[in-house]
């Protein structure tokens, strides 16, 4: 695996000739611990990953395999769904507060610009989707 590929590894869950669905198990850093059972800390998510089914490969329901995405595309998500609402977040309450707005306009403000960047966001979801394409490898 190269230094500039995020990875996980995953379970085959279906295929079609399109698409091909990865079902991979996210999970807490302390739920590999020996006591999680005792703890209510650890978690672990299931999440399914659709990626474009590559014609030349034998995979087949079932089989473990290496969802991949390059790491650009992974700090490009960071920065789509982090950064950039924080620094509308910031420079709103910043700039109203500077010129004399009440502190509740203010939150109201900000959080509503954040809330139409989110919206804004989710209505852009195909168009993203295009460049966030994750590929398969051999576990």
């Amino acid at each position: 695996m190269a230094r500039n590929e995020i990875s996980h590894i995953g379970r085959i869950k279906e295929m079609t000739p399109e698409s091909t669905v990865v079902e991979i198990v996210s999970s807490s850093a302390c739920s590999a611990c020996h006591a999680r059972g005792l703890c209510s800390v650890s978690e672990e998510k299931v999440k399914e990953i659709e990626v474009p089914t590559d014609p030349y490969a034998t995979w087949k329901t079932g089989d473990e395999v290496r969802v991949m995405l390059k790491q650009t595309m992974g700090l490009k998500a960071v920065w789509i769904s982090y950064v950039a609402p924080l620094l509308i977040l910031m420079i709103l309450i910043l700039t109203l507060s500077a010129v004399g707005v009440h502190e509740i306009y203010t939150g109201l403000a900000a959080a509503g610009a954040v809330a139409v960047y989110y919206l804004v966001i989710y209505l852009m979801r195909g168009f993203l989707a295009r460049d966030f394409v994750f590929y398969l490898k051999e576990k």
